[in-house]
């Protein structure tokens, strides 16, 4: 299995997103990048004109177009570092509990690293807008040359981050949301370890089933910890157990998927089944054997349990049993299947958590 999008996919991706009307396909995420970049780039460009002309008026052309593009420039700097720095304060005004800043703390820390180069990459999108704006209003060889060290320097970001929006485009998600945003409470810190265990796994295997009652936030803690992968260029897929069922009987190779999809179940790395059983009173309504049988499509499939022992899974299931009978069930069915009981985890959210969640 390639552990990157081939690059004629990416290309592919990008000439969709560059042609036709976004009204008739739907927006992408890849489109939304996109889009989202030229903005940031007409937000350092039109603001340098406009300071420009009213400048010229008062001062010579070299000079106002200079003075525009480092006031632009340094506008944007100043508001991207407070747009960074902002979280970070209430994340040090949370240990302090600061009456006035609530009190509530990140149950799971944002990737900062990550945010960091976001920061950094939209700040190379707005100084070249503005510097562009600079050389076009008055030519100068070295305004020209730093709008060239930025164009160089923003291939790398451009290239990570449309990838990037593609592992997320393609692992279907149901929404977009990440990690540091789940802010359920109650969840034990053994839980979140287990949790960190299994998005920094680097082998293969490894199952997470995550109890909880209904509106526990159960859906969005495996889109969370899914993402946090896909931000890896990890080949991750979310899907219910419903429609599932029929991918079990589906016999697609990779290499043959429709367009739509670069990857599915059986080439994933990760995979999110959802909605296995209800978190409500009624719970139970797939049990372990019934599931084992549509995986082994009725007769014995091999190929079908060769992708489970293969592949990293989070099983969201319904309510916690404090018996235990249906966890050893569903570990029992995982077992039977060659999977290791070392390699299986458990995380409970327990009730106090869903009365007082904020969502």
């Amino acid at each position: 299995m390639p552990k990157s999008i081939p690059a004629k996919a990416v290309l592919k991706q990008l000439k969709a997103d560059l042609t036709g009307k976004d009204s008739y396909r739907g927006v992408t995420l890849t489109y939304s990048w996109l889009a989202n970049q030229f903005g940031h780039i007409s937000l350092g460009f039109i603001p340098t004109f406009i300071v420009y002309i009213a400048l010229s008026k008062h001062i010579s052309e070299r000079r106002a177009a200079n003075r525009a593009v480092l006031l632009v420039s340094a506008a944007w700097l100043a508001f991207e570092f407070c747009n960074l720095l902002v979280p970070i304060l209430f994340k040090m005004h949370e240990k302090l509990k600061v009456t006035f800043i609530s009190r509530r703390q990140r149950i799971f820390q944002p990737a900062w690293k990550n945010i960091a180069f976001d920061t950094i990459t939209d700040l190379c999108f707005f100084w070249f807008g503005a510097f562009f704006a600079g050389v076009l209003c008055h030519f100068t060889f070295y305004g020209l040359l730093v709008v060239l060290i930025l164009a160089v320097t923003l291939i790398y970001p451009t290239a990570y981050w449309y990838s990037t929006k593609m592992y997320l485009q393609y692992a279907q998600y149901p929404f977009q949301f990440r990690l540091g945003q789940w802010n359920f409470e109650n969840i034990t810190r053994r839980d979140r370890v287990t949790i960190n265990r299994f998005i920094n796994n680097r082998t293969n295997g490894m199952h997470l089933f995550l109890f909880g009652s209904e509106k526990c936030g159960k859906t969005s803690l495996s889109v969370g910890i899914a993402t946090e992968m896909s931000i890896k260029h990890i080949r991750c897929l979310y899907t219910t157990a419903i429609k599932l069922y029929s991918m079990f009987f589906d016999n697609n190779k990779a290499g043959t998927l429709d367009e739509q999809a670069l990857w599915d179940w059986r080439s994933a790395a990760v995979i999110v089944i959802d909605d296995i059983n209800t978190g409500g009173p009624i719970s139970d309504i797939i049990s372990p054997g019934k599931f084992l049988s549509f995986i082994d499509t009725f007769t014995g499939n091999e190929a079908n349990r060769d992708v489970l022992r293969r592949a990293n899974v989070i099983w969201v299931l319904g309510d916690y049993d404090p018996k235990r009978e249906a966890i050893d069930k569903w570990r029992l069915m995982l077992q039977g299947i060659g999977i290791k009981d070392q390699n299986i985890y458990e995380i409970t959210l327990v009730e106090q958590a869903c009365e007082t969640a904020m969502v």
